[in-house]
């Protein structure tokens, strides 16, 4: 049987006991919102980050469990599913789940910390949804498909057939950029980051 993604309520006690805010960033894979989150996080101390759960390989060398994400098997994201302990959650390529846990969003208000998400198009769209005018919901945008291509290529992470998955998926996602409240195109990365702690800096104090 196939799973359904579907949105999850936050304990309703623990919500109301706190005011916070959350920034969404989302994007097709290879713009740069990685970049620009661990940007910010350096930047704005209030904030802190989601570790998201995926059941990706780790990329050796270069990702770390539980400071990346939260690396697990389908198994154990399965079990996890069913025990409803994901915010959200979504099988972004076949086999490949992503998702947000509860856990990790009451741990980071515990700590007095505003959340930022660092998450694929539709996760982010989800996220939105629940959190409403509480959340910044951020597209962020490659000039065009052939510098993200070039860009994924440059990377050297994936194999070719991956590497086709999330170009054929990128575009496909690009259509829901109108779902956002506000689109950064990453053309120039210093620009880019002086723009989005602006925004992000704004939106918090407001």
């Amino acid at each position: 049987m196939k799973l359904k993604p579907k949105l999850v309520s936050l304990n309703s006690n623990k919500i109301n006991s706190i005011s916070t805010k959350a920034i969404i960033f989302a994007a097709p894979s290879g713009s740069g919102k990685t970049t620009i989150v661990k940007f910010l996080l350096d930047k704005i101390p209030t904030l802190g980050f989601s570790i998201s759960a995926c059941t990706r390989d780790k990329r050796e060398g270069i990702e770390k469990s539980k400071v990346d994400y939260y690396f697990l098997t389908t198994e154990e994201f399965k079990k996890k599913i069913k025990k409803e302990e994901f915010l959200e959650w979504e099988e972004v390529y076949p086999g490949k789940f992503y998702g947000t846990l509860k856990s990790e969003i009451e741990r980071l208000w515990s700590e007095g910390k505003q959340v930022i998400f660092d998450v694929d198009v539709k996760g982010g769209i989800n996220l939105k949804k629940h959190f409403g005018n509480k959340a910044l919901a951020v597209f962020v945008k490659p000039p065009s498909l052939n510098i993200l291509e070039e860009r994924l290529f440059a990377r050297k992470t994936d194999t070719e057939d991956s590497l086709s998955q999330r170009i054929s998926r990128a575009k496909s996602e690009m259509i829901y950029e109108d779902k956002f409240d506000t689109t950064l195109i990453n053309e120039d990365l210093g620009n880019t980051l002086l723009q989005a702690k602006k925004l992000v800096i704004d939106f918090l104090n407001n």
